[in-house]
């Protein structure tokens, strides 16, 4: 290898957004697809900065599934529409919390709302509203009656009930929840006073004449008996013809645990038959054949002490309930299943090899068939007619698009329809795919961004980002942890998907369980040197950066080696036994890790802190106060265990921000303040604190 300098990569122009924070955070984003009953209109939303810059704004646009025709926007208003869903008579349905313009305010905030853009065009309506807000909407295919998802108060027998017990609250100041079952938070979200209900609104009623009054919305619960914290849960579908309704039910597994089961509900009478039930597993993610006759559903066998979870597709018959597997045999965990437009098969998708691929499977047996090469693919959408199937496509090399494919065809790497979220310019580098091997020999994946310039004569500082979860992979675009934007200052970043993560054989993940400071570990370290020998990385400066799990394994690197300059750890955990017991599901994380008063020996290997006295190597905490699946304290632990250790440190703390520090602001500190971090350790810059802060 050439001798390094202390010089980078010419850094490009600024007419790359992503050497432009503001520029990058401006990038419209494109989420959530949906395709209309007669296969000619897709939906998609589309996130910009409103104009004060400070927070997202989601619209809705129109894509042409046939791709002759521009993307068009279909609504605009300052809260933003979202979830969009179409109704068999060409109307679009979707959730906002704009005012309506026909009610008169009370002077409250708009909770989200229910509403449908006519098949014609013109101006949307809004359809029903509920006081704890619309969640998830549920249509059917054939029938078009609709079932929506709404926050309900204990003991509020109808929707005034609610919004009396609301308003009572409010004016006598009480903002207090008492809680009488685990779990008490979901990520950012505190559990309670209300809980999720199942809503049966029916068909809705035609746009009213001129200056005729709207015909009101009778919802009916469907779950009157869902108590807090979980209530009926939003994971439902709903039968071609709306008279089931499929949903994943929270049930207790223990004294403080939970699994999930299939229920099905009558939508007539309410009465519900528990059609899956495995105190083995939990089962979810349902979805119905096209005649109604069958569902098809997740299984997965829960985590123990000595095993990780797996996956697998359940076919269930709906009238007497016997299911079989329709996967047993695939070495890998298909998720999001539906089925195809004549019920022969099901499409599913599945972590395999550093992608996200779509794969179909016979319902009358045989083995899954992946149908995409690269990529990694979400939103599936399939043609009634059996025509195509449409998805969001993205890669780390493209953002994600809208896409056609073909149903049977195999190594499909579809172009984008065109759609309102292309980029503008370039990307700043290149990226490719490198392998390693691990010390057992097991072959360790990853990609490697490398930025332009980047050459043995002017090799580039290395990054190792290792990826949350920890069972995941990265294998797809990222808009919050952007390879691009360390690309446009000069870095090279190694994304490498060591033991536990998901995609590569269940062998793979069991190399890691219980065990996260052995094998995940040694896999990123050989990761890394392989990556150290190519001529275009400087193996004399380099970082380690993670968040969640990977910010777990940025503090356990800064215990075992001091072979990087500086290390960046994002909503980390610090102390096992700590972090275990106050996790927004505790039960979870205490399969793999067992009781620590009955079972320490995992925590005492594992857990960083333990370590602390090790650390030599920089470091930057950061963390955000609305965090509750890696609670705050493991952050305040951390880096009061640096400060009195002397180690250099700074801490980025944000008070209202939750595990991913998601607004656009925040964001851009964020970035700012990590590459600062990094041209100070890194490149060996003096320190420029951000502006901002």
């Amino acid at each position: 290898m050439s001798e390094p300098t202390d010089e980078s990569p010419s850094t490009p122009e600024p007419t790359s957004p992503f050497a432009d924070l503001a520029a990058f955070v401006a990038l419209p984003r494109v989420a959530g697809l949906a395709l209309s009953a007669d296969g000619t209109r897709l939906a998609v939303c589309v996130q910009t900065l409103d104009p004060e810059r400070t927070a997202w704004q989601s619209a809705l646009w129109e894509v042409d599934p046939a791709g002759r025709r521009p993307a068009r926007r279909l609504t605009r208003s300052a809260p933003g529409e979202s979830a969009p869903v179409w109704a068999p008579d060409g109307s679009l349905l979707f959730t906002s919390a704009r005012p309506d313009p026909g009610a008169k305010s009370d002077g409250e905030d708009p909770k989200p709302a229910l509403w449908a853009l006519p098949a014609e065009g013109g101006e949307a309506r809004p359809v029903l509203t509920h006081p704890g807000g619309v969640g998830r909407v549920a249509v059917a295919a054939d029938t078009g009656d609709v079932v929506v998802v709404a926050a309900a108060m204990s003991g509020a027998t109808d929707v005034e009930a609610d919004a009396a017990r609301r308003k009572e609250r409010k004016e006598a100041g009480v903002s207090a929840i008492l809680h009488e079952a685990y779990p008490v938070r979901y990520w950012d979200s505190d559990l309670g006073p209300g809980a999720p209900h199942l809503f049966w609104a029916g068909r809705l009623p035609a746009e009213p004449a001129a200056g005729a009054a709207p015909e009101p919305v009778a919802l009916r619960d469907l779950t009157p008996d869902a108590v807090p914290p979980t209530g009926s849960g939003d994971d439902i579908a709903l039968a071609p013809d709306g008279g089931l309704l499929a949903r994943a039910e929270t049930v207790p597994d223990g004294p403080a645990g939970r699994r999930d089961r299939l229920v099905l509900l009558d939508t007539a009478t309410g009465a519900a038959r528990v059609v899956v039930d495995d105190p083995l597993a939990d089962i979810h993610s349902p979805r119905f054949s096209p005649d109604g006759g069958s569902l098809v559903c997740v299984r997965e066998a829960m985590s123990t002490y000595a095993e990780p979870p797996d996956y697998t597709l359940l076919l269930v018959d709906v009238a007497t309930g016997a299911a079989h597997d329709l996967t047993p045999d695939f070495d890998r965990w298909p998720s999001a299943p539906q089925f195809s437009a004549d019920g022969s098969a099901v499409y599913f998708l599945a972590d395999d090899e550093g992608r996200h691929a779509l794969f179909r499977v016979p319902v009358d047996g045989g083995p899954p068939v992946r149908l995409t090469s690269d990529g990694a693919y979400s939103d599936l959408q399939v043609a009634r007619d059996g025509s195509a199937l449409y998805a969001l496509r993205s890669a780390y090399d493209e953002p994600p698009a809208p896409v056609r494919l073909d149903p049977e065809a195999t190594g499909q790497h579809p172009e984008p329809l065109p759609h309102p979220g292309t980029l503008p310019a370039g990307l700043p580098g290149t990226l490719r795919e490198v392998q390693a091997t691990a010390a057992d020999g097991s072959r360790v994946q990853s990609w490697l961004v490398l930025p332009e310039g980047a050459s043995a004569d002017c090799p580039a500082p290395l990054l190792l980002w290792i990826h949350g979860g920890p069972l995941m992979s990265w294998n797809s675009w990222s808009w919050r942890w952007c390879p691009w934007v360390m690309a446009a200052r000069g870095y090279a970043v190694l994304l490498p998907n060591p033991a536990l993560s998901q995609g590569f054989g269940l062998d793979f993940v069991r190399r890691g369980w219980g065990e996260w400071g052995e094998a995940p570990y040694t896999d990123l370290m050989a990761a890394v040197d392989a990556a150290e020998q190519l001529p275009e990385v400087d193996e004399t400066r380099t970082a380690a950066m993670g968040g969640s799990f990977g910010g777990y394994m940025a503090n356990w690197v800064a215990t075992q080696t001091d072979r990087f300059r500086a290390i960046v750890t994002h909503a980390s955990l610090w102390d096992l036994d700590s972090f275990t017991g106050t996790t927004d599901a505790a039960y979870y994380w205490e399969k793999e890790w067992g009781d620590p008063l009955q079972q320490p020996k995992r925590y005492e290997q594992n857990s960083p802190h333990r370590f602390a006295d090790a650390i030599r190597t920089p470091m930057l905490v950061i963390h955000g106060d609305r965090d509750y699946r890696v609670p705050i304290g493991e952050a305040l632990r951390l880096w009061y265990d640096l400060q009195k250790r002397g180690v250099p440190s700074r801490f980025l703390y944000f008070p209202d921000e939750n595990h991913w520090v998601l607004t656009p602001g925040n964001a851009q500190v964020w970035y700012s303040t990590v590459l600062a971090f990094l041209a100070e350790h890194v490149l060996g810059e003096e320190w420029q604190r951000p502006e901002l802060l």
